[in-house]
């Protein structure tokens, strides 16, 4: 297997698991506040939207069958 049949592939499953689950959401851990000498911990919110997973997955699929003009 080559690089471009392993990427496809990647972005093939990964479109269908976002397609799955209707979008994605993860935390990840944000900058930290010091108020009245507390420390409070921050998290980050990310969504990754079900459009994103459609992308991914065409994008995957084109990567896949589309071959190169020389070959």
């Amino acid at each position: 297997m080559n690089l471009k049949t392993i990427l496809s592939i990647c972005l093939i499953t990964l479109g269908i698991v976002v397609l799955a689950y209707s979008g994605l959401s993860f935390s990840t851990p944000g900058k930290p506040v010091q108020f009245l000498g507390m420390h409070i911990a921050t998290t980050d919110n990310h969504f990754i939207s079900p459009a994103v997973g459609a992308l991914m997955l065409v994008g995957g699929v084109v990567l896949l069958v589309v071959k190169p003009k020389g070959v």
